[in-house]
């Protein structure tokens, strides 16, 4: 069964919305005014719709927790996916899922008409477009290049320009939700970009997206909305750890803090959804505490340089670093709780003093 249709949500005035109605090319739909529609094509107010066609070939580069279940989502929904990683065994793994694999982004590219990359940053999303064998070096003419890292606005604009200077398309489009939605083709997607871009990533973000937001027709709005989020996300796990950890401190039972606070004003979406690693004690990362370093720094950055006070995520940001520096920088980021028992003396579940 196919995904329901994405909500999307137009934020910007300057760019005309543009409307797909189906998961396949531009070329299968077109005006048919004083055509013969004869031959299974269906004509419907001067548009005709190729009965059968041909959904874009994709690429997704990154096959992590999140970059896997897009890659399985997009061929669930019926779309030929290449996937390529850096580890053979997670390539194979998508193989099994019914998908094909490539060594290499270049190998991935060659035939692709979309690439998804999902892959940590900036830096990795420039190596593997003008690395060696890069994106760049292969993907065909007008095709569209989808970047869902988080990174810095000015990173993600800086990258757009290079590779719109070759005749491809670049979408800026940072996602949420996590590795559960990302194998549901439920994520959010924050992007911009031209609305080319737009128009020849649709089919791709039908599949994964339950909601998609345009924020506008050039590249870095997306990434800047998405530091925004992070900046959020960052503090209310620090806070939601911080408080878990006082009421264990308290001697409190944290399985009734747990209830009593998601039913209560005090709750939040981080807190409910992140607390109950704890109460198992099971810190194996969904997204690790390495993410919030990053994510973090780059937040601060961007305040530094706007000279823009930012002390919540400063003092976010120092806890991610503390347990990334104790050695939990790839457990789950629900590990802060686990740092803040240690400074404390508070007993966690699985943990000793």
């Amino acid at each position: 069964m196919s995904n329901p249709k994405p909500h999307y949500y137009p934020i910007f005035a300057s760019v005309p919305l543009v409307l797909t109605f189906v998961s396949e090319p531009a070329a299968t739909w077109y005006e048919c005014q004083n055509r013969d529609t004869s031959g299974g094509e269906e004509c419907f107010e001067g548009i005709v719709r190729m009965s059968q066609s041909v959904k874009p070939r994709v690429a997704v580069i990154g096959l992590g927790s999140m970059g896997f279940g897009m890659a399985t989502s997009l061929h669930r929904a019926g779309f030929d996916v290449t996937g390529c990683d850096i580890s053979a065994e997670t390539a194979a793994r998508f193989v099994r899922e019914g998908g094909k694999s490539a060594t290499t982004p270049a190998e991935a590219a060659s035939n692709a008409d979309i690439v998804v990359s999902v892959v940590l940053n900036a830096a990795q999303t420039d190596s593997i477009l003008f690395g060696r064998n890069g994106v760049a070096e292969t993907l065909p003419k007008d095709a569209v290049f989808m970047s869902c890292a988080t990174m810095d606005p000015e990173a993600a604009r800086r990258l757009a320009s290079q590779l719109e200077a070759t005749g491809r398309h670049y979408l800026d489009a940072p996602i949420s939700g996590g590795a559960q939605r990302a194998a549901q083709g439920q994520l959010t997607i924050l992007a911009s970009g031209s609305a080319t871009a737009f128009a020849k990533a649709r089919p791709a973000l039908d599949a994964m997206a339950a909601k998609l937001y345009e924020l506008g027709d050039k590249a870095g709005l997306g990434a800047a909305f998405k530091m925004v989020n992070q900046l959020l996300a960052g503090v209310h796990i620090v806070a939601a750890s911080e408080a878990i950890t006082f009421a264990a401190r308290q001697g409190l039972d944290i399985g009734k803090v747990y209830e009593v606070i998601t039913a209560s004003a005090g709750n939040s979406w981080m807190f409910e959804n992140r607390m109950p690693q704890v109460l198992k004690g099971d810190y194996t990362p969904r997204s690790a505490v390495e993410i919030f370093v990053k994510d973090l720094g780059i937040v601060q950055d961007m305040a530094r340089t706007a000279r823009f006070p930012a002390p919540l995520s400063a003092a976010a940001l120092q806890m991610f670093l503390a347990a990334a520096g104790a050695g939990m920088g790839r457990d789950d980021d629900a590990s802060i709780a686990r740092m803040y028992a240690r400074m404390s003396g508070a007993t966690l579940p699985g943990e000793t003093k």
